[in-house]
């Protein structure tokens, strides 16, 4: 088995093994996989803008010619040169291909790069490339805290700035999902504050925070109204912009706190429209409607019982950020079911 380990994928990405020359890259976090993707390619050719250096290849395509993906890799660039092959996976079985490839690899001046989504354990391009002993296997899964902490780092680094613990906390909690996506929201932070010795949790909250609110209130939203179609939308929506599993749960847990309070104020004789329209800050007209429905379903003593629940989902996630993205869901949709049983 050739796949590496993960921690060890960072050391591979910076210096490939020259006796592999076929690296295959899947994972879940689709912005990790390109990121890491670039990276081979650039640290393969000299310029990846050259078409004469750089072959972009459709696995869909492959499947209808397997031969052209090694013969790609054997041709010699017509000005010399090194060369690299960037293969992009799609929902069609392309092993055909690849088994002709690890059959007659590409030399040291060549290298091939598969990019890929989630691949199953058993998935026939991965176990080709797992068993083949020319090829590389790099999975890609969310970033871990500390993951997170040293990305953080790096982007403060590089627009020569420090950030508070505080803010730090707070940026952590609402990045995650996706590298390219976290990667793009810290650097418009740092671009936000451009001219400050250091980010704050208001520059955070300004720019990050703003930016994730609207797909994780219609998550939270849909789970307290016991929608769970809605839910399963939102929740998809939210991972394919990157939005982090502790981001979620973190509003989550803000949102039962939030009903816990407007719960208590109807049951001392406050009308749901009063207790709504008297929070600060005021719940958007656009969510109240949702609002309403989660109060008139859950009950002060359930959604006290629910916070604990949810303390503990949120320790969790932490723990096993592997596998944020699934205890997340798990105790949103237990959230679903909670909302429609009646007490």
């Amino acid at each position: 088995m050739v796949a590496i380990k993960a921690a060890d994928v960072e050391r591979f990405v910076a210096r490939p093994d020259p006796g592999k020359p076929i690296v295959l890259i899947f994972g879940p976090d689709s912005g990790l996989v390109r990121e890491r993707a670039d990276a081979l390619v650039r640290s393969a050719i000299e310029d990846p803008r050259d078409p004469f250096g750089l072959a972009l290849l459709e696995g869909d395509t492959l499947a209808d010619a397997p031969e052209r993906l090694v013969e790609e890799a054997h041709t010699i660039p017509l000005f010399g040169g090194r060369r690299a092959i960037l293969v992009k996976a799609g929902g069609r079985n392309f092993n055909a291909a690849m088994e002709r490839l690890v059959a007659a690899p590409p030399g040291i001046d060549c290298r091939v790069v598969i990019e890929a989504g989630d691949l199953k354990r058993n998935a026939p391009l991965r176990t080709l490339c797992e068993r083949a002993a020319v090829a590389a296997v790099l999975p890609c899964y969310p970033d871990s805290s500390r993951d997170l902490d040293r990305l953080i780092d790096d982007e403060m680094r590089r627009a020569d700035m420090s950030i508070t613990a505080d803010a730090r906390t707070l940026l952590a909690s609402l990045i995650g999902g996706d590298r390219r996506a976290s990667r793009s929201e810290i650097s418009k932070l740092t671009l936000y504050a451009l001219g400050a010795r250091s980010v704050e949790v208001a520059d955070v909250m300004a720019v990050v925070a703003d930016a994730t609110a609207p797909a994780v209130d219609g998550i939270v939203d849909a789970a307290f109204a016991g929608r769970a179609n809605e839910l399963e939308i939102n929740f998809g929506k939210a991972q394919s912009s990157g939005v982090s599993a502790g981001a979620i749960a973190s509003a989550a847990v803000r949102q039962a706190a939030a009903l816990h309070r407007f719960r208590l104020a109807v049951d001392s004789g406050t009308s749901i429209d009063d207790a709504i329209r008297r929070t600060n800050p005021p719940v958007h007209f656009s969510r109240e409607k949702a609002v309403k429905t989660a109060l008139e379903l859950w009950s002060a003593k359930r959604l006290e019982r629910l916070l604990g629940q949810l303390g503990d989902t949120t320790l969790e996630v932490r723990k096993n950020s592997r596998l944020a993205c699934s205890i997340v869901q798990r105790a949103l949709l237990s959230i679903v079911v909670s909302a429609r049983r009646k007490e």
